[in-house]
């Protein structure tokens, strides 16, 4: 009776301060001073048999515990411990506040229904990429077995024999990529399997196909773009008379004693491309432009290339030549700078692709990009958006610009290959003391001395190893390229200010498939500057690994661990493409979150995706 007078009349506080003390994971600071109830399985002061609720203004000390631990219940029934002293210490906290640490992984404990882990994955944490069934990417396996050959495909002969005779000239074994199995026939609007929802589709279709790094999304949608270019072509009515015109005027020409005009009208396409690829450097410029123009050999159509290393005047002679113009390839704030002078310019654009989706949809080039969506889309048949991932964000405007939209993926999206190998460098450790420019060089010299010691076919010649060094910050890059350079590696930064022919002679010999040798073997001689001629270093930030077909790459080393898994499956896709194996080194040091690279590694292992 005395118990319930004093609380009656006394606060919480108080009451808490004058009676007598009991342990704090009994008590429920929240409870109301009528009803004083103990933790479960405690007797009651007041008498009242109905639970009290919590008040508004308080929150619990253990709001960011599990609900086990909430309801009294820690694990495997032990009684929960406070994180702060006190009964009022949890106040206003209403999330959880914990920090993943940087060594161990994080540790998992059973939840209320008896699944899941107690903290999210690391890297399901700080991950951006949308989710892709593994019913949908098993539907995709089944659809792939149907297609083994080009020959499958409902392509015109001229684009058959381009393909083979052309870009895959001297393979003996020419068969689709996955992705090109499926984008091909569903852009060309050719029926396979359950693959018949773009059949005849009224109005404008819309694609985005996504693939893995190094899978042959170039040619999966060139193939059918270029297709579709050349029977438009066959039918369009002022190109049959003008090239009646055009024969008849050239006929006339040639006549002894012709006292005639000796100019031509332009080509009705002057001026007015009909398939305008975007891409976000002048690098993949260069690299879709070399496919289009291998392609354009056999099928006959007329392509240029236009981007900042090629000169104003140059682009306004191709742009405007009488002969005419089918196909560009151009970034897009070239593009845009070109159709502000004259809007007409895209007015003819029937096919539309834009390249590495992800980054021309990103905060940077996402303006322009739309604005030359708005100018296109009026005449556009075929919308098509290529990609190595699907970013959230890319995801959500999509849904949003384009709900109908065909999204084609492989079942391998945002997979690294398990034929690329992931190893891993601890900074902190000794020899390097934290020190990663050391690290790096280290490692550049174990890639050079092992391939020093398998000569070639030759005597004496060794091959030389093409590696790329990824870092986060544009600034780190020329720090790290000139300490490489220190230690006899022949390294350059690539960047916005790296001169252009520098950029051109690395890229050059990184993106071919020729083999380079090299007579000259690593010297370590003490008292002699120590050089190791047979590597070719490239640092980079994430400039160089997106989109670039680094087929020469076999090493890849991540100098700082990337910030998203996105940035993983770019870079490490610069190694291992089109099948070929490779290998990647990133450097851990103290502050670098070991928990995500271990878990890079272990879904690599297993061939899951990262997401």
């Amino acid at each position: 009776m005395r118990s319930s007078l004093v609380s009656a009349r006394i606060c919480p506080l108080c009451l808490f301060t004058a009676l007598p003390r009991t342990p704090p994971s009994v008590f429920r600071p929240w409870a109301s001073p009528r009803f004083y109830t103990p933790s479960r399985g405690g007797g009651r002061i007041g008498g009242g048999p109905r639970r009290s609720s919590p008040s508004r203004m308080v929150l619990s000390d253990n709001v960011s515990r599990s609900p086990s631990f909430r309801d009294g219940r820690g694990r495997d029934g032990e009684k929960p411990r406070r994180s702060s002293p006190g009964p009022f210490g949890g106040m206003n906290v209403t999330s959880f506040q914990g920090r993943a640490s940087a060594a161990p992984r994080p540790t998992r404990s059973r939840g209320r229904d008896g699944q899941g882990d107690r903290r999210t994955k690391a890297m399901k944490m700080q991950s951006s990429l949308a989710s892709v069934s593994y019913g949908h990417r098993s539907r995709m396996k089944a659809n792939i077995s149907e297609i083994d050959t080009f020959d499958k495909l409902d392509l015109l002969p001229a684009v058959k024999t381009a393909v083979a005779e052309e870009v895959l000239k001297g393979m003996t074994d020419i068969k689709p990529t996955p992705v090109q199995r499926l984008a091909i026939p569903a852009l060309l609007g050719q029926e396979f399997g359950r693959r018949s929802r773009t059949k005849n589709m009224p109005g404008r279709q819309e694609f985005l196909l996504a693939a893995e790094t190094g899978s042959g999304k170039t040619l999966a949608y060139l193939l059918p773009v270029i297709n579709a270019l050349k029977e438009a072509e066959a039918a369009d009515p002022h190109i049959a008379k003008y090239r009646e015109y055009f024969a008849k005027q050239m006929a006339a020409i040639r006549e002894p004693g012709y006292t005639g005009p000796r100019e031509i009208d332009p080509h009705p396409t002057t001026a007015r491309p009909r398939v305008v690829v975007l891409v976000p450097t002048a690098e993949l410029v260069d690299q879709v432009g070399a496919v289009a123009k291998s392609l354009s050999h056999s099928v006959k159509f007329k392509t240029d290339l236009f981007s900042a290393s090629v000169s104003a005047k140059v682009i306004n002679r191709n742009m405007y030549s009488p002969s005419g113009i089918d196909l560009i390839v151009t970034t897009p704030h070239l593009l845009s700078s070109i159709a502000e002078s004259d809007p007409n310019i895209l007015s003819r654009v029937s096919h539309l692709v834009i390249d590495e989706a992800d980054s021309l949809f990103d905060r940077s080039f996402t303006p322009v990009t739309t604005s030359i969506l708005d100018r296109c889309l009026p005449s556009v048949k075929q919308l098509i958006l290529c990609s190595a991932t699907i970013p959230k964000r890319l995801d959500n405007f999509l849904a949003i610009q384009f709900p109908d939209m065909v999204r084609i993926t492989t079942p391998n999206l945002h997979a690294i290959p398990r034929r690329v190998q992931l190893g891993v460098i601890d900074v902190s450790k000794d020899p390097y003391r934290n020190n990663k420019n050391l690290a790096c060089a280290d490692a550049i010299w174990s890639i050079g001395k092992d391939a020093a010691s398998h000569e070639g076919a030759v005597p004496g010649e060794i091959d030389i190893k093409r590696i790329m060094v990824f870092v986060n910050e544009r600034e780190k890059t020329q720090e790290v390229a000139e300490y490489l350079v220190s230690k006899g590696i022949d390294a350059v930064a690539l960047h916005r200010d790296t001169s252009e022919e520098r950029q051109s002679e690395m890229l050059g010999s990184f993106t071919t498939t020729e083999p380079m040798k090299t007579t000259s073997k690593p010297t370590a001689i003490p008292g002699a500057r120590r050089t190791l001629p047979n590597t070719k270093v490239i640092v980079a930030t994430d400039l160089a690994s997106r989109g670039i077909d680094t087929l020469a790459v076999r090493h890849v080393v991540l100098y700082d661990v990337p910030h998203t898994t996105i940035d993983f499956i770019h870079r490490l896709g610069r190694a291992g493409r089109m099948g070929r194996r490779g290998r990647g080194v990133v450097l851990v040091g103290r502050d670098d979150r070991m928990d995500i690279v271990a878990e890079v590694r272990e879904s690599m292992f297993m061939g899951q995706a990262l997401i």
